[in-house]
């Protein structure tokens, strides 16, 4: 149960986002990726479940290549949370998690006991079965994240792609979210901005800058303090815990302006800023 990615290159139109970038997400572990804004970590994502095509390269789901395997068949092998929430959706809770157990069924085919008893156990995964019967657009952002996380679950997949599971969570939520997901003991890969949570919950770390991976493999291997210090533009003090590495960070100085502030005077046009003329009265 394998998810590979080898080569990979995509542009938006003239602008490359991604370059002979890859990956390998083994039998049963929790792949990180990770990296600044603009990295390219949602579309190297979206390449894996086939909603993105990229313009070289080769995905694989188990040595298959993911763009041979049907729609339907892909839905029933890779579950997918994306950063887009669907809206305007008048349904209950239950009726949204139970949309994961879609592509096990045709279209006028009922759901079974066994579903239902599935998004039962994926709204009890996450915490949200007490809001079954609730609207899903009443719900905050972050119950609304874990009802489409229990929906994921629900579709019992092989494979599991997470893009920012966590955005929207509160502290105790992000940790119970990857701790879940780490339990599940699926292959999982699975897009994070606190290096802190990819720390603790991904067995193997990705790397990604201007689109290229720079790095990967073991937490304590590839966040080093310099190399994170090259990418993120920070300086980075790491901590070794007892199970994990953690980091704490701070800016890095900021280079003295050339302008004195005192002597600058916001222009009411643009907010744009110019020097002072000598004896003029300040506004």
């Amino acid at each position: 149960m394998m998810i590979e990615a080898s080569g990979v290159s995509y542009s938006y139109g003239t602008h490359r986002v991604l370059t002979d970038a890859g990956l390998l997400a083994r039998p049963g572990e929790v792949l990180g990726v990770v990296g600044p804004n603009g990295s390219g970590k949602t579309t190297l994502l979206r390449t894996l479940y086939g909603a993105l095509k990229p313009t070289a390269g080769l995905i694989q789901i188990d040595d298959t290549s993911v763009t041979s395997i049907p729609p339907a068949a892909r839905a029933r092998r890779i579950g997918v949370v994306a950063q887009e929430s669907p809206s305007g959706i008048p349904l209950t809770v239950a009726d949204m998690v139970l949309l994961g157990r879609s592509p096990h069924r045709t279209a006028f085919e009922r759901y079974t006991p066994n579903d239902r008893a599935l998004a039962v156990w994926a709204m009890c995964r996450v915490g949200v079965e007490d809001l079954a019967q609730r609207s899903y657009e009443q719900l905050s952002g972050g119950e609304k994240q874990r009802v489409l996380i229990a929906r994921a679950l629900a579709q019992d997949t092989d494979h599991l792609l997470l893009d920012e599971p966590t955005n929207h969570l509160d502290i105790r939520h992000q940790h119970a979210v990857l701790h879940c997901v780490r339990d599940l003991g699926i292959t999982t890969v699975v897009v994070l901005h606190d290096l802190n949570l990819a720390a603790r919950h991904c067995d193997r770390i990705v790397l990604l800058h201007h689109g290229e991976v720079v790095a990967m493999g073991p937490p304590d291997q590839v966040l080093t303090p310099e190399l994170l210090a090259s990418v993120y533009g920070v300086q980075v003090r790491r901590l070794e815990e007892p199970d994990c590495v953690q980091f704490i960070f701070s800016p890095e100085t900021p280079p003295p302006s050339p302008w004195n502030a005192a002597e600058l005077d916001p222009s009411p046009g643009d907010g744009a800023t110019a020097p002072r003329s000598q004896g003029t009265t300040p506004r």
